[in-house]
């Protein structure tokens, strides 16, 4: 807002206020909050919002799925772009919100009419007004003191020349400190909106990071399938090996009771002749068994599935040091020391 010096004027200081706090959309004095727009311009709020509504008809209401819009500044016509937060992502302006509290706490506070100023006394002269300024000791005085009394060898002026100059003065001074808050309050917005870029960034290299971790994550899944894949052929191999070969023993098992029972059977034949008639037979049959029982076996330790473990040392080692900024070229050199040192110890 551009407060001119005129506010602290004679001539209605106040009216002259009021015209700076005058809101250009609802012509009213700026009700609470008061946003402020990137060109430095001042709005109510709801004014704010109502000028957006227009500008964006889809924009219905805070938490819509629509995310930003802009719109127009009625006072420089400086278009104003904003975020998913709308109207709620501006501002407000603190200091335009505090001199309107000051300016309707005086509005309401009853004044005294305005009349000519009363000519303050001289103290050490009391029928005399002070109508002059002492430069030397910067105070207003009395012509008497100047003639006759403490200020006789000091350097005087008018007191409306002084006044008009130290009122300039501090006309300026107001200026310059509500210039001073315009730019403290830009620095501020600009130390918010680098919050939030970083925040903004922030998330983007987190999204980033996960999906590299998520690209890892299912590398390992897939060597770990492909791993499981290869103990799982040779467990049902050698499963099935064993199965074949207890098949076997099975049927050799199941041949050899038959012919033990034939056996026995034979033994209870009553006459010689019977029993010679299938002797022999029976013999040849129980040699053939009996070199049958030295059919395969499987050798010790075929069970053994120790050769599938994974070594994850050399791995691990080198996610420890997985850190920000460092590239694959660092990567590559680590591991060729270690290649380096594995043959030294080799040797």
């Amino acid at each position: 807002m551009d407060f001119q010096s005129n506010i602290i004027q004679d001539s209605g200081p106040m009216d002259n206020l009021e015209k700076q706090l005058i809101c250009p959309i609802c012509l009213e004095i700026f009700s609470k909050p008061v946003v402020i727009l990137p060109c430095q311009h001042n709005l109510c709020r709801k004014c704010a919002n109502d000028v957006f509504q227009a500008a964006n008809p889809y924009y219905s209401s805070r938490g819509t799925n629509i995310t930003g819009g802009r719109f127009r500044c009625p006072s420089c016509r400086h278009e104003v772009v904003l975020d998913r937060h709308g109207v709620y992502g501006l501002q407000r302006n603190l200091l335009v919100e505090n001199i309107i509290d000051i300016y309707k706490q005086e509005s309401s506070s009853p004044r005294p009419m305005k009349t000519k100023a009363e000519q303050p006394m001289c103290e050490e002269h009391e029928d005399e007004k002070i109508n002059i300024y002492c430069l030397t000791c910067q105070v207003p005085t009395c012509s008497m003191c100047k003639v006759f009394g403490a200020h006789k060898n000091c350097e005087v002026s008018p007191l409306q020349s002084v006044y008009q100059k130290q009122k300039t003065e501090l006309s300026e001074g107001i200026a310059a400190m509500v210039a001073g808050n315009e730019r403290i309050q830009a620095i501020v917005t600009q130390m918010e909106n680098t919050c939030r870029v970083i925040e903004e960034n922030s998330q983007r290299q987190k999204q980033l990071l996960g999906e590299t971790f998520d690209g890892l994550y299912a590398l390992l899944e897939e060597k770990k399938g492909e791993l499981l894949a290869r103990i799982s052929v040779e467990q049902d191999t050698k499963t099935a090996f064993v199965r074949d070969l207890a098949q076997k023993y099975r049927q050799q098992l199941e041949s050899s009771s038959t012919l033990m029972q034939t056996a026995l059977s034979s033994m209870d034949e009553p006459g010689e002749a019977g029993f010679l008639l299938n002797a022999k037979k029976l013999l040849n049959e129980i040699a053939s068994a009996s070199r049958l029982n030295a059919a395969e076996r499987i050798e010790p330790g075929y069970e053994n599935m120790d050769h599938f473990t994974v070594d994850t040392q050399q791995v691990e080692e080198l996610l420890s040091t997985m850190d920000f900024g460092v590239d694959d070229e660092d990567f590559e050199d680590e591991e060729g020391d270690e290649e380096e040192e594995v043959g030294e110890e080799a040797e």
